[in-house]
């Protein structure tokens, strides 16, 4: 338990060096940033981004959160590409190269070979004037002053200064693009961010059972019902509109409350003006509704009409909650 304390403290200065140097970047954004962006946003090609060892690691990261956000993005090895993968950049693309220092050999050797193929670049390193950044056209200025390693040696703060960059860039991206959170959806049909944007109560109340009585209905039938119906719950229906709301929670009560219901009906002991929502909602609201009323269950309305049952166990199946 003696170096408890010693790791907080290293954890801490971590967070908090990395964190000054997050900061210092928003000072090193200039104009270079917005013309690389723009390039970007009016280019009918693909973004290529390429880079070595950490650098790869983190290029692959900002593809794919380019490429959920509207932006089509391609990973290639720096190493690879000067081994036959210059195959995958096309006319149109714009090549993001990224590197610290922006003077390893692989760059070397790659920069040059992307530019005379007529291909715009834009550099992402902590050097601007490294090989890399004299030869790009523009250069993303990740300049961090130490890393977390206590040796200054692994890429721990200029990994993280490249990687918000890139978040930067996604982000401009997606706001030039008008890109919603119904195009989110369409990029993440399933997971559950995804869900949370395209599904639907009518997706999940359709395949459930659709439990109902009415008023003049007996205890016995409505325990019935509830139990086939395994839901929890039914509604109390007139002419197919809402009237009531009987859940197990009710019977328990109705239960220690009397010693025969063999005279009541469902009228005697449904709670009236229920919770609703319509099949058209998303299902996110009812998780809300939910949430807020502290209940598990929800009818389902169509038209007016009942319609059907959300159960709190289907939003949770669905990754919802």
């Amino acid at each position: 338990m003696s170096n408890i304390h010693s790791i907080i403290s290293t954890a801490k200065q971590t967070i908090e060096l990395e964190s000054k140097a997050i900061l210092n970047l928003s000072h090193l954004v200039n104009d270079n940033f917005a013309e690389a962006v723009n390039l970007i946003y009016n280019s009918k090609g693909r973004v290529i981004i390429t880079g070595i060892g950490k650098s790869a690691i983190i290029a692959t990261k900002i593809v794919a959160t380019l490429n959920s956000t509207g932006t089509p993005a391609v990973f290639m090895h720096a190493a690879d590409a000067i081994h036959g993968d210059l195959g995958l950049i096309l006319k149109d693309d714009v090549v993001i190269c990224i590197s610290k220092s922006g003077n390893t050999p692989e760059i070397k050797v790659l920069v040059p070979l992307i530019m005379s193929a007529g291909n715009k670049m834009i550099a992402i390193t902590g050097n601007k004037d490294s090989f890399l950044g004299l030869q790009a056209d523009y250069v993303l200025n990740a300049f961090v002053e130490k890393e977390a390693c206590p040796n200054n040696l692994a890429p721990t703060t200029s990994t993280t200064a490249q990687l918000v960059l890139g978040d930067a860039l996604a982000v401009c991206l997606l706001e030039l693009r008008g890109f919603s959170s119904n195009d989110f959806a369409k990029y993440h049909p399933g997971g559950a961010l995804g869900k949370k944007l395209y599904l639907r109560v009518q997706d999940i109340s359709s395949v459930n059972q659709k439990p109902k009585v009415s008023l003049s209905t007996s205890i016995k039938e409505v325990i019935v019902e509830i139990t086939e119906k395994m839901l929890g719950v039914t509604a109390v229906v007139e002419n197919e509109k809402i009237i009531g709301i009987i859940t197990d929670g009710d019977l328990r009560r109705m239960l220690s409350k009397v010693d025969d219901f063999s005279t009541l009906t469902a009228k005697d002991i449904m709670s009236e003006n229920p919770k609703r929502i319509d099949v058209n909602a998303m299902a996110v609201d009812a998780m809300e509704v939910l949430e807020t009323y502290g209940i598990s269950q929800i009818l389902v309305e169509e038209n007016g009409n009942y319609a059907g049952v959300v159960h709190v166990h289907d939003l949770i199946r669905e990754g919802i909650i």
